[in-house]
């Protein structure tokens, strides 16, 4: 008896350092279930995107893609001023930098795989998805393969065909190197999951545009909508 209360104290000091380790020095980055972790997770579940009429104020915060990204990991997410209902639900994330608050809003538009990261400007709760111009995708989330494309359509099969874009792998990396999503041409409304548009250029000069939406966890590119040649032709 003696010796199994030696070995359950030296278990309870261990433990106890365990936990010193994990709320102190990794910053609770290990608790999933912690409120904050679990906002930031579902963001970085989705495909975090700078919509083009904030990109300027991002470069004059010095905030790049990585930096964005950095501000969200090591964030504190206000809860108390963020949009918690809704359709599309937008969390105010802060964090100090070079001794100043800055904050910043994250969206989370339901059934949709983005995230539109923003510039706080006037109410929280009249946020809604962006409906115009571009958006620049900066961050995707760590999987194996993120986009399928669909494979029951026999036009769309042959279109693929055509244009050389048979691999999902392949159209992924198209769209972590240079992919947008086009929000005037997308519909997050639309059922029964939201669409969005998404334009990409591959290295054979071709710009792509293709319509897409969320399903089991995959960007399911749906169709080609427009397939434009980058090359200038010499007279």
């Amino acid at each position: 008896m003696k010796n199994f209360l030696r070995r359950l104290k030296y278990y309870g000091i261990g433990f106890a350092f365990g936990l010193v380790f994990v709320f102190f020095f990794f910053k609770d980055r290990g608790c999933s279930w912690k409120p904050d972790n679990r906002v930031k997770n579902t963001i970085l579940g989705r495909v975090i995107v700078v919509p083009e009429n904030d990109q300027v104020a991002f470069a004059k915060l010095n905030l790049d893609s990585a930096a964005i990204v950095a501000f969200l990991n090591d964030g504190d997410v206000n809860f108390s001023a963020s949009k918690k209902d809704g359709s599309t639900k937008v969390y105010e994330i802060s964090k100090e930098i070079k001794g100043k608050e800055v904050k910043l809003w994250f969206t989370l538009p339901q059934d949709a795989f983005i995230s539109e990261v923003r510039i706080p400007k006037g109410s929280i709760l009249a946020v809604k998805n962006t409906k115009e111009g571009v958006g620049k995708m900066i961050r995707f989330p760590n999987v194996e393969t993120i986009v399928f494309l669909n494979e029951d359509d026999s036009y769309f099969n042959k279109e693929k065909e055509k244009y050389g874009l048979t691999d999902s792998k392949e159209v992924e990396k198209y769209l972590k190197k240079n992919g947008m999503i086009d929000f005037g041409r997308s519909d997050f409304s639309a059922s029964p999951y939201p669409m969005q548009k998404i334009v990409f250029e591959t290295p054979t000069q071709l710009k792509v545009t293709a319509s897409s939406y969320w399903f089991e966890e995959h960007i399911t590119v749906e169709s080609f909508d427009n397939v434009d040649s980058l090359r200038i032709t010499k007279h």
